[in-house]
């Protein structure tokens, strides 16, 4: 009985990978036709203001959570979390640089990438030593927390006050 069962089930999974194999279809890189015609369209906001709306820029850097990487058109479809640090946007040869706490990023098949920031602000706007006081204050949060919620919220402030600080070339 149990290897009938065993095959049974075997036999179940295999059909469903099968049928999930071509509804979702081939797992494979952007459409080169609309990457070569358009290049990189790109959309980027926070909450409280939209930086980018379907414009076409050549390339995006991203700080993600598994490490920093780079977005061009054609790039194969991908999601992904945002750590704190700097979403650089290269278009026409200039790079402008916004720090972003944390957030998400969306890259699709189409050559269009989305990024959803939970926080961001051009880099230049940063005031180094208020990003230093701000890390201090969360690192003397750290040593003061009386329980685990307080010491896990000082020390995401102090992750987000650290690589604000990294950002704008501010040792910590």
């Amino acid at each position: 009985r149990v290897a009938i069962a065993t095959a049974t089930m075997f036999a179940a999974r295999s059909s469903l990978l099968r049928v999930s194999r071509a509804a979702l279809g081939r797992r494979g890189f952007a459409d080169e036709a609309a990457a070569a015609s358009n290049g990189l369209v790109f959309t980027f906001s926070c909450p409280s203001k939209g930086f980018y709306n379907a414009q076409v820029v050549e390339q995006v850097n991203v700080p993600g959570t598994g490490g920093d990487f780079g977005v061009l058109a054609n790039h194969v479809p991908t999601l992904g979390v945002l750590r704190p640090g700097v979403v650089s946007v290269i278009e026409g040869g200039k790079s402008s640089d916004f720090f972003v706490s944390s957030g998400t990023v969306t890259i699709n098949a189409d050559s269009t990438c989305q990024i959803i920031a939970e926080e961001a602000v051009p880099v230049d706007h940063i005031d180094a030593s208020l990003a230093k006081a701000a890390y201090e204050e969360q690192s003397r949060k750290v040593g003061a927390a009386a329980n685990d919620v307080e010491r896990a919220e000082a020390e995401i402030g102090m992750d987000v006050a650290r690589a604000m600080c990294f950002a704008v070339g501010t040792a910590v």
